[in-house]
This record gives C-alpha cells, sequence and structure tokens, in this order.
C-alpha cells in the first residue's frame, strides 16, 4: 500500500506537491468514490482517476547504478546539484533511488519506480545487509571492532550489531581499510558509528547490497537487475522480515 499523492506523482500526471492538491480540491477518486485525505493509501488493485481520467500504471522498473561521489541520491535537487536519475536520461519512467547514499559517499544503489518493491527493501525489520568499505584515519584497535560489533549508541539510538573486517591498516600513514556490513539505514549510519569510537571517516563505497555487487560497473555506470534478481530480492526480504 502507498500514499494517494505519491501513487499519482509516480503515474507521471503530477508533482507530488501538484498531487497533494488535486487531492485537497475533490479531483481524485478511488474506486469511484473522492477522496480528499492526503494520508489515504491505495493498493495495486485500487482504481484510481484524476480529473475523471484513469491513472495508467507504468510498467516497473529496477536498476542497479555505481553511484559517483558528489552526486545526490534523490530523484531531483533544488539547488540544482547532479542526481543519480540525471544517469538515466532514457528512462521515461518516473524512478527514484532505494534508500540514499550520502553525497560523498560512492557504490551500490537501486533505483526503481516499484513502492512497494522499494518499501520492502528500506524496512529495517526486513534485515537486507549492506556491505561497505571505510577508509578510516587511525590504527583500528581489536577493542573497538568489536564495539562496532556488538552496536553503537548514536543520537537516534542504538545500531543493530555489525560485521566488521580490518582489510589492511598502513602506519606510516595512520589509516587503516575496515570492511562493515550493516542491514539498517540511519542517516549517514557508518559515518557516525566510526566518528562514535573515534575514528574519521576518509572515503567510503557500498560495495553490496544483498547478494549484488558491482562487477562489470565503473563508477557513472547502470544496468538492469534480471528478474531473477528482483525474485532474489524480494524473497529476501521477506523471508528475513517473517523471522524478525
Amino acid at each position: 500500500m502507498e500514499r494517494l499523492q505519491k501513487v499519482i506523482a509516480h503515474s507521471g500526471v503530477a508533482s507530488r506537491r501538484n498531487a497533494e492538491k488535486l487531492i485537497l480540491e475533490g479531483k481524485v477518486k478511488v474506486n469511484g468514490k473522492v477522496v480528499k485525505e492526503l494520508g489515504t493509501k491505495v493498493g495495486p488493485n485500487d482504481k484510481v482517476e484524476v480529473n475523471e481520467v484513469p491513472l495508467q500504471k507504468e510498467i516497473p522498473v529496477y536498476f542497479l547504478h555505481y553511484k559517483e561521489r558528489g552526486v545526490i541520491s534523490a530523484a531531483s535537487d533544488d539547488k540544482g546539484r547532479k542526481t543519480v536519475v540525471d544517469f538515466f536520461p532514457e528512462v521515461e519512467e518516473r524512478i527514484y533511488p532505494v534508500g540514499r547514499l550520502d553525497y560523498d559517499t560512492s557504490g551500490l544503489l537501486l533505483l526503481t519506480n516499484d513502492g512497494e518493491f522499494a518499501n520492502l527493501l528500506m524496512h529495517p525489520r526486513n534485515e537486507v545487509e549492506k556491505v561497505y568499505v571505510a577508509k578510516i584515519k587511525g590504527m583500528i584497535l581489536r577493542e573497538t571492532v568489536r564495539k562496532i560489533e556488538r552496536g553503537i549508541k548514536l543520537e537516534d539510538g542504538m545500531t543493530a550489531p555489525a560485521k566488521v573486517k580490518v582489510l589492511s591498516a598502513d602506519k606510516k600513514k595512520g589509516t587503516s581499510i575496515v570492511e562493515i556490513s550493516i542491514h539498517e539505514g540511519k542517516n549517514r549510519q557508518v559515518r557516525r558509528m566510526f566518528e562514535a569510537v573515534g575514528h574519521q571517516v576518509m572515503k567510503l563505497k557500498r560495495e553490496r547490497y544483498a547478494m549484488l555487487d558491482l562487477s562489470g560497473l565503473q563508477p557513472g555506470d547502470s544496468r538492469e537487475l534480471t528478474p531473477h534478481e528482483v525474485k532474489q530480492l524480494r524473497t529476501l526480504a521477506q523471508s528475513t522480515g517473517k523471522k524478525s
């Protein structure tokens, strides 16, 4: 189920803001009845009409993108900065990122126009694993690794247990390369976890998302997910969600 204004926006009829205006003005019907509540949710079988014209549902599309540093993880940016959607000029569907990567973080990002699929993957309960490689300042101690693995107290709560592996350390430069695996999506989570234990993140890249990786892609490249990969992701998220 998705919010009505979001469904209208994704159909391409109007922006989210204008969709809200259309709803408040009584120009939207759901299953033949006028709806004026912005919180209304609709499912795939509900019939939505705007100004008496039925919405045409887009065919769902799914992409894997290798996000570069210095790009915004959003469909648009009010400051005119480059967004990940700018890398898909040939795609007619209104796609958007599944979750986000920071402006200075590179790596694997999924994009789709399938709201149900995106919500399924982003829900923390479904524990979809995300693997990052971080270059941090300082030599990380085994004791610090164990602390991160148990969970770190941040301003917005404790992080769930993580998996951490030190890949290399450079005593001369005073830096460490660390792989960290999490299944949450708190804002700037990996950076804040390392900062909380005294290590500034110099460089961060998401290497894997569930069973997907960046094989064969260069920064800025994209590819469509195969139907099998979409099914795998859906099944994975649904199965882990049931266990928790």
